[in-house]
């Protein structure tokens, strides 16, 4: 373990790279990008798409605003995603017959008989961690925990911000 500095010199070692969480995160999210693209290579799909799959394989038919909440994109990024996966012939998009500024995104039959080849992308997925299914059930409830904490932090910002309250 690495002493810890104090004083002056501890602030500075705040600003290490190392020291940064965020920065951890980012490595083991551009690390799990690279195996996924692998894997993902023989399904056809990126990981975004791959992401957009999983939530209609699981939830259905859904409305672009209710996919985009379930993956946190906006529909700026979301949309281009969708046609890329309707030109694939993977899902289909149609204007809701209730609420005609609403578009509602389907599974072909190609994006849902695509669920059985991608069964083995979590088991790969596993395999890749070194980690066994405790460990990452652990590591997603943190990762979880860590993700409210953050939003709260971010929405509290937001609130101090609009209030004039926001420290330099």
């Amino acid at each position: 373990m690495t002493p810890t500095p104090s004083g002056a010199a501890a602030q500075e070692d705040w600003l290490r790279l190392d020291r940064q969480i965020c920065f951890s995160l980012h490595a083991a999210s551009r690390a799990f990008n690279g195996v996924y693209r692998v894997i993902l290579k023989d399904l056809g799909l990126t990981y975004p798409q791959y992401l957009v799959m999983l939530v209609l394989w699981e939830r259905g038919e859904q409305p672009v605003k209710k996919l985009g909440e379930h993956l946190r994109l906006d529909s700026g990024t979301l949309s281009p995603l969708l046609k890329r996966l309707e030109s694939a012939g993977l899902v289909h998009r149609e204007r809701s017959a209730r609420d005609e500024r609403s578009v509602e995104v389907r599974l072909t039959a190609e994006g849902e008989a695509l669920r059985e080849r991608a069964l083995a992308v979590p088991r790969r997925i596993v395999e890749a961690t070194g980690f066994d299914p405790a460990e990452i059930g652990e590591l997603r409830a943190r990762l979880d925990q860590l993700t409210g904490a953050l939003d709260s932090a971010a929405a509290s910002e937001l609130a101090a911000v609009a209030s004039g309250r926001a420290q330099p």
